[in-house]
């Protein structure tokens, strides 16, 4: 290391050398292997009372192996890990907890069919008379959930709630062990602004009251406004311990190895010509759900990258999942290259071409405990299969080359999807729609909980596809990525298309005007591309909202099916996530 990142550890030393607050945890030469994989490499790290640790580091890095060392998850294979000075062993969670650590991973610890407060409170029921006293669990997780700033009731089931109030339910459950050491891994991937300030408010208390808090995430604007220190992991190794001011540039270049020029390096090339008169790959016309979305039309043509932006309950995820015929829908129609798609059905939509990579991509796009290879061949197994048999050969083969061509970081084709980081996980969620041969690919919140080089990959590979004629719907929160990477961007809001904006006009002003609008769509001010009459929608002008990292919204009835927040918006209303009852795709 050398110039602005030897300055900048440098001086961080000498902040750490000069103060005084207690160390609480210590891991030093910590390595841990799994088989094919070296995760961690002779790690140390070290967390003192009253400050927030960032971690920082790809996905595959190591972060989620190490602090799953402090919960007892795994035991490292050499190294050692210190609690208040006395080197310690964490065999699993009893430990973890007797030691004053509480960790909330990326994957929620819930059990959906219990209850709000059953779930924060399991294995640790308050009891009365040799029975669990409801009243009091339920009281004191009430008080919890107030702490974290979510509405919901402590009798709710966690199984008809959305993935934001599920983080704050597991924020809540960790509160509740008054840890000395508090481990959040990308707590606020799921979150709005509003949930994210609560969030940080939470954390300066805690740190004020000497808790110290390990912090992960891939929001780099989070770190200097939460952080005091960053540890940086590349490749299972500690690569450096800066200052979370450090600027975010030199971050990106710890993180990855390399400078990023672009961060959004859309590539506008020009498709394979298209016959006159063809129709767009496309076309969506009137798409109506009561209560949900209502008369919806748009169109994407080959070679285009159109993006859909909107607020919580605007009803993107839930028109994606309708033209992907996951879910039903009461009138309109979904059309790929000039022909009509029968309603709900997702086989005729997959055989039309269209790909759906969903936002949660493990519990609806991958099948965890099957490995690369089988989850690759899930949309081609129909087709690889003659007489009952399944050409094993020819799928292998083909896993193998686009996993290689995507890149993934896996220890071989048999690895467990699960075992893999969030960016390699996409990346298989993406392959098997490539393997597919998709030429309508719906992305939604493709990038949510990667890291910023993976992210480069994705958006590089969105460039390969436009370049060969395919089109792409890319639904996102994060509203820089989508005015970076569309080439025109419609804009929901209440269920309806509220406009749409052309490259040039789309700015995050003049699309938070129409996010904004009122319930019957915003007041066109002029056609938004004359060239396509068959579009519906129309354009605003732009407001003065200021952008911020993403949108609030108040407590709403769990039942109301809505989808993500935009991040890097302007606050304002919203509701939750319906998530139970959708299936894999």
């Amino acid at each position: 290391m050398s110039g602005p990142a030897q300055d900048a550890q440098d001086a961080q030393e000498q902040q750490d050398s000069a103060t005084g607050a207690p160390e609480l945890l210590r891991v030093e030469g910590i390595r841990k292997a799994f088989p094919g994989v070296v995760a961690l490499d002779g790690v140390d790290f070290d967390l003192r009372g009253g400050e927030v640790h960032v971690l920082l580091g790809e996905n595959g890095a190591g972060k989620s192996t190490l602090i799953k060392m402090f919960s007892g998850a795994h035991q490292p294979d050499a190294g050692r890990i210190l609690v208040g000075g006395e080197e310690v062993r964490v065999q699993g969670a009893q430990d973890a907890e007797r030691l004053g650590i509480a960790t909330i991973h990326q994957e929620f610890n819930l059990v959906p069919d219990l209850t709000v407060a059953e779930n924060i409170f399991l294995g640790r029921q308050p009891r009365r008379f040799g029975l669990i006293d409801r009243g009091r669990m339920e009281a004191d997780a009430a008080e919890l959930l107030a702490r974290v700033g979510v509405d919901v009731s402590p009798r709710a089931r966690c199984r008809g709630l959305g993935i934001a109030r599920l983080q704050m339910v597991e924020i809540a459950k960790a509160l509740s062990l008054h840890a000395r050491v508090l481990v959040m891994d990308e707590p606020t991937a799921v979150l709005t602004s509003e949930e994210v300030e609560k969030l940080f408010a939470l954390v300066r208390g805690l740190r004020a009251d000497g808790v110290g808090v390990v912090f992960i995430t891939h929001h780099l604007e989070e770190i200097a406004a939460l952080g005091d220190r960053v540890s940086v992991l590349r490749d299972g190794r500690s690569v450096g311990r800066v200052p979370a001011s450090t600027p975010e540039d030199e971050l990106v270049r710890l993180m990855v190895g390399r400078s990023i020029e672009q961060q959004y390096p859309r590539e506008r090339t020009a498709a394979p010509e298209q016959p006159d008169g063809a129709a767009p790959l496309l076309r969506v016309r009137g798409l109506t759900r009561s209560g949900v979305f209502h008369d919806v039309g748009f169109e994407v043509r080959a070679g285009e990258v159109v993006g859909v932006a909107g607020l919580v309950g605007a009803g993107r995820t839930e028109v994606a999942r309708a033209v992907f015929g996951a879910d039903p829908y009461d009138a309109g129609t979904v059309e790929v290259a000039g022909r009509a798609l029968p309603r709900h059905d997702v086989y005729a939509a997959t055989r039309a071409g269209i790909g759906l990579v969903p936002e949660d991509r493990k519990g609806q796009g991958l099948l965890l405990d099957a490995s690369v290879e089988e989850n690759l061949g899930l949309v081609t197994l129909r087709a690889a299969t003659r007489a009952g048999l399944v050409d094993r050969g020819a799928q292998r083969a083909a896993a193998e080359r686009i996993a290689g061509r995507l890149g993934v970081r896996m220890a071989g084709l048999g690895q467990h999807v699960r075992t893999l980081s969030g960016g390699n996980q996409q990346k298989v969620v993406i392959g098997k729609w490539l393997l597919a041969e998709a030429r309508v690919l719906i992305l939604d919140e493709p990038t949510r909980g990667i890291d910023v080089g993976a992210k480069v990959e994705i958006y590089q590979l969105v460039n390969e596809l436009t370049a060969a004629g395919h089109a792409v719907l890319m639904i996102s929160s994060d509203l820089p990525e989508v005015l970076g990477m569309s080439d025109r961007v419609l804009v929901m809001a209440h269920g309806r298309l509220a406009g749409e904006l052309g490259a040039d006009e789309a700015t995050q002003d003049a699309v938070m005007a129409l996010a904004v609008g009122s319930g019957t769509g915003a007041q066109p001010a002029h056609p938004a591309h004359p060239a396509h009459p068959a579009h519906d929608t129309t354009t605003s002008a732009g407001g003065t909202t200021t952008p911020t990292r993403g949108t609030t919204t108040p407590a709403g009835d769990d039942s109301t099916p809505t989808d993500g927040a935009m991040k890097g918006s302007a606050p304002t209303d919203g509701g939750t996530k319906e998530e139970g009852s959708r299936g894999n795709h």
